[in-house]
């Protein structure tokens, strides 16, 4: 990580196909640096970012073709069908491999731009422009593309990393809260598998922590982008063991919370429940202790996370959770600790203990 100067932070991802992060406020010029040597460029972008794009048009228009396409809100953009209508444009304009995608907007946006750029030509460039907190620290970085199914999220999708990422903190600004609070769940997921100076910075100021304007959340925002960055430069495709798997902590449950609730929760709200039932869940199993445990809990109920689902939803999720891409066959696979920064794994866990640990969370 390296401070360039006090509005600007550049974080690099190693790997065969190194790119930079870049972290700051008020990044003009970032983006048309990030896409020198392309021709046209198509910015994907949803619905509620139709006056956020007009600005970034203009931004791009002295030095390329923009083509903008308009995809719906949230996880509604990430199906074949957008997928397939953002082809078909790129087609009728002759894009070929001399141009390149931007995907501005949330998680799902780049989801999808990612999964588009890798799909079209068998690939082309692509450069990422998280709008949300979540995009930033996770989605937007690691070069996970994906769209979902009816029978599940993101079983769709191909690993295509970006050529650049811009986190313009900025776009935090007018973020709503709910938004805000939803990206918290991924960065604490990563002060409990990898960097407990996050939780501490959580814990000693909530209100920092959820203002989008103070060094706190800047800082936060940073550690949780280079935890990311370390991990996936050694380990892209997830065939390390004890590497990127780990970032799906809490990732299993909250999936089949947000396919029973037909993705209209916020991922972030369901990985919060998630990490409530992993962490009971090791609890149970004997692998972590109690202090650890509730400090789950505690932190993600300080920010106003929420931490509980409906009691009666456990058949409905049991069964989601069968098709989560951890699984190792017919087994459930979860990963969880034994304390912090020590993650786990666990195949096959016994029925009873699985129902045990949901009642920890069940309304």
């Amino acid at each position: 990580m390296t401070r360039v100067d006090p509005a600007k932070t550049v974080i690099e991802v190693g790997g065969q196909t190194g790119y930079r992060v870049v972290v700051g406020r008020d990044l003009k010029g970032e983006l048309a640096g990030a896409l020198a040597g392309a021709q046209r460029v198509a910015v994907i972008h949803p619905r509620a970012l139709r006056e956020t794009v007009v600005g970034l048009r203009d931004e791009l228009t002295s030095n390329f073709e923009p083509l903008v396409i308009e995809v719906p809100d949230a996880e509604e953009q990430k199906t074949s069908e957008v997928a397939a209508h953002c082809w078909s444009l790129l087609g009728r304009a002759g894009f070929t491999r001399s141009d390149a995608i931007v995907g501005l907007g949330g998680g799902a946006t780049t989801d999808l731009a990612g999964f588009v750029a890798a799909t079209w030509l068998r690939g082309v460039g692509v450069v990422h422009v998280p709008t949300t907190l979540l995009g930033m620290v996770d989605a937007a970085i690691g070069g996970k593309t994906g769209i979902n199914t009816a029978e599940g999220k993101n079983l769709v999708g191909v690993f295509h990393p970006p050529t650049a990422v811009v986190c313009d903190l900025a776009a935090l600004d007018s973020l709503p809260r709910n938004d805000l609070i939803a990206g918290l769940a991924e960065v604490i997921k990563v002060g409990f598998t990898h960097d407990p100076r996050i939780l501490e910075l959580v814990e000693d100021d909530q209100a920092g922590a959820t203002d989008p304007a103070s060094p706190i959340l800047r800082e936060l925002v940073e550690r949780a982008i280079q935890v990311k960055a370390d991990v996936v430069g050694v380990d892209l495709r997830e065939t390390v063991t004890g590497g990127r798997e780990v970032l799906n902590y809490g990732h299993t449950l909250a999936h089949a919370i947000e396919l029973a609730e037909n993705y209209s929760w916020r991922h972030g709200a369901a990985v919060s429940v998630g990490l409530v039932f992993a962490a009971e869940l090791a609890r149970l199993t004997g692998r972590l202790p109690d202090a650890v445990a509730d400090r789950h809990l505690a932190i993600l109920e300080s920010v106003g996370l929420p931490v509980s689902y409906r009691a009666g939803a456990w058949p409905e999720l049991l069964a989601g959770m069968r098709v989560d891409k951890k699984k190792r066959g017919n087994v459930l696979r979860f990963i969880l600790l034994e304390d912090l920064a020590r993650p786990t794994f666990l195949d096959g866990p016994d029925p009873a203990v699985l129902a045990a640990a949901y009642a920890k969370v069940a309304q």
